[in-house]
């Protein structure tokens, strides 16, 4: 049997009855399908029922130009310029044909993926037909786009808006429907409606711009089949995660938008109705994104944002219960911050965005914050959030922050549903100690397919440094043997048990296992001892049924973090700790004692001093492949080494002690 059948039958057994039947009819339907794809080149035809009045999307009201930020009005316009220059990166990969793409080209291995094949016969997970898919499609996301049309709008200087109308008559003539590897996911389709959207808005008092959108038949055709194309194939069951987010919210931006065709009322109904209830069971009740993937947390937040102010413009407001979420995702988000501004990196993270309008290297979070002052407003407890070009605009696009009730009135320190927990000291009292502790589910839905193995892990900053890293995500396609184990419980600060991960590997975004955890215990989040405890059952499969159970305590006054680990009915199995420093910690390890090292914001020396289980043997390891340890993704695509801590030994009922004892003061 071939590595794909093993992988379909371990994906089948992830589905339900409901799901199977669902997607056998979508098979049968793109069979049926196929009769309508056009070849490139190839008269299209025009679409039926086109009206004949169409209106373009609400223009960003006049007067908001005069309120932007000016730091971020001058970043919008310096990373237009150098898009006009040919520099430009995606993913961190240098796109040196960014002014005349090539929209099929996967700069890091040089392949092209498939432009002239049916999308139906497409295997986007083969790199050998697709290259790195993920680096093909994100530049026809067209976030780059968005960005020189909005230094047009702030500048009027019409090179920005005569490269978009090139490179999109480009896009569209290359791509017609359901040909080649860009009609292969739904999810870019959704994002990729949302940017033209806003094209659209921002190039409104460009003359040229009616010729480019309303009267193009170009355009007219791929703003209507993409819409029917996401109200066909939608995502669902098992796949129903951010995905779904994205297609509704790119269906309910487009028929807002662009509300030009005889199906546009019905779309726009259905896609707010679909994406309430996405979005509903895509994030916790207290705010946070159930993917427990922190990047998607921001994604998704991202595309209801976006999406709800579009459908406000339109005079159809999605329901209070969304706006009430959407604050409760903005409360979130402000409180998991360390007092750099960084979130967690828990879970997958590819740099996703539902819309991109500032300059792009300065997507900080308090950015994010930024937008949800503009439409939620903030709490008196939020980090400071940063002015953004977008998010100014689209406070004038609403009016008003949405009020909402029920919002934390302190900083929450714990969020039961996805098991996130975070100690840290008052960064008023010292440089900040900031330690988020796992105690949540896989992931989301029945292959959890963004979540991590790292259950009980915990990751630990000093004043905004890394001291214990969660190491990233590296990779989703292509390189299998990086994508295993940048996602396993060995990459992660927990224990890992007879070198397996908790839950059993299905595929790159199939978890076979599940991963429960329960006894969670929380005490002193807010008074000078504060500790937490929690306890998995990923390992119940091995002989005994072991179960992890792990205590940190944070004591704010000494400075000291300690963690316990103890394995129940765990005789006899085979115990490794993995503790995995920053890039920037340099350490010297001694016996059972390893000296830390680092240089902070302001060029400020920091140190710990590291105690670690007596009962285990300590190694150190550094950019290892064989097997893989010893490495940190500081963003999707980009991998370097760093130092891992492994404690090897067999577990025979001790409790397994680790304390990390931050310098009291700062070094000179």
């Amino acid at each position: 049997m071939s590595f794909d059948l093993r992988w379909y039958a371990r994906r089948l057994r992830r589905m339900s009855a409901t799901e199977m039947a669902s997607r056998t009819r979508d098979l049968v339907l793109r069979r049926v399908w196929t009769s309508r794809r056009v070849r490139v080149g190839h008269d299209a035809g025009t679409v039926p029922g086109l009206r004949a009045d169409r209106p373009g999307p609400v223009p960003v009201p006049l007067e908001s130009g005069t309120t932007l930020p000016v730091q971020a009005r001058l970043e919008v316009i310096d990373a237009a310029n150098r898009l006009l220059a040919g520099d430009w990166s995606v993913l961190g990969v240098a796109r040196l044909d960014i002014v005349s793409p090539d929209w099929f080209l996967d700069p890091v291995t040089g392949r092209r993926a498939p432009h002239d094949t049916s999308a139906f016969r497409i295997d986007h997970r083969d790199e050998t037909e697709t290259g790195n898919v993920k680096a093909v499609w994100e530049l026809s996301r067209h976030h780059h786009l968005t960005v020189l049309a909005a230094a047009y709008w702030l500048t009027e200087d019409e090179r920005y808006a005569e490269l978009v109308d090139r490179q999109l008559r480009s896009w569209w003539a290359s791509n017609p429907f359901l040909t080649g590897v860009h009609w292969t996911s739904g999810i870019e389709l959704g994002v990729r409606l949302i940017s033209w959207a806003w094209v659209r808005r921002l190039l409104d008092s460009w003359p040229k711009v009616g010729d480019l959108f309303e009267s193009n038949q170009d355009a007219l055709l791929q703003i209507w089949w993409h819409q029917q194309y996401l109200a066909r194939f939608p995502s669902r069951g098992s796949s129903a995660n951010n995905h779904a987010v994205a297609e509704q919210a790119g269906r309910l931006v487009a028929a807002c938008a662009f509300p030009w065709y005889a199906e546009s009322d019905r779309w726009r109904r259905d896609a707010g109705a679909r994406l309430t209830g996405h979005f509903l069971d895509n994030t916790w009740e207290d705010g946070l994104n159930r993917e427990l993937a922190t990047d998607y947390h921001r994604f998704v937040t991202e595309l209801v944002t976006v999406a709800a102010v579009e459908a406000s413009t339109h005079g159809d407001d999605l329901p209070a219960e969304v706006w009430e979420r959407l604050a409760k995702s903005f409360d979130a988000a402000a409180a998991i911050l360390d007092a750099a501004g960084r979130p967690p990196r828990q879970g997958d993270a590819d740099e996703g965005r539902a819309l991109v309008v500032d300059e792009p290297d300065q997507a900080s979070w308090t950015g994010l914050l930024g937008w949800g002052a503009s439409v939620v407003g903030p709490r008196p407890w939020w980090p400071e959030p940063r002015p953004t070009v977008l998010g100014a605009v689209l406070g004038s696009l609403l009016g008003n922050p949405r009020e909402a009730p029920g919002r934390a009135p302190v900083r929450p320190r714990s969020f039961a549903g996805a098991g996130l927990t975070i100690l840290s000291t008052d960064p008023d009292r010292g440089p900040e100690i900031w330690c988020r502790c796992d105690g949540g589910p896989l992931g989301f839905l029945s292959i959890a397919a963004h979540g991590h193995a790292d259950a009980l892990s915990v990751e630990v900053r000093h004043d905004g440094v890394e001291v214990l890293v969660d190491p990233g995500t590296y990779c989703y396609h292509g390189e299998p043997a990086w994508r295993s184990y940048f996602r396993s419980t060995r990459a992660h600060n927990t224990v890992e048990l007879d070198r397996t991960s908790q839950a059993r590997e299905g595929g790159p975004f199939l978890w076979s296992t599940a991963v429960p955890v329960d006894h969670v215990v929380e005490s002193g989040l807010d008074a000078e001892v504060s500790t937490w405890q929690a306890r998995h059952h990923g390992y119940g499969r091995l002989a005994g049924s072991p179960v992890h159970e792990r205590t940190v305590g944070l004591d704010k006054s000494a400075r000291r973090l300690t963690i316990a680990d103890r394995i129940g009915s765990g005789e006899g199995h085979e115990v490794r700790l993995h503790l995995h420093l920053g890039p920037a910690v340099t350490v010297s390890l001694d016996g059972c004692r390893a000296e830390l090292t680092w240089t902070g914001r302001g060029g400020v020396q920091g140190g710990a001093a590291l105690s670690l289980p007596t009962e285990l043997a300590w190694s150190a390891h550094r950019g290892e492949i064989a097997p893989i340890l010893g490495w940190y993704s500081p963003r999707f695509g980009v991998r370097q080494p760093i130092t891992t801590l492994e404690g090897v030994g067999t577990w025979s009922g001790q409790v397994l002690e680790t304390t990390v004892q931050f310098d009291a003061v700062r070094r000179a």
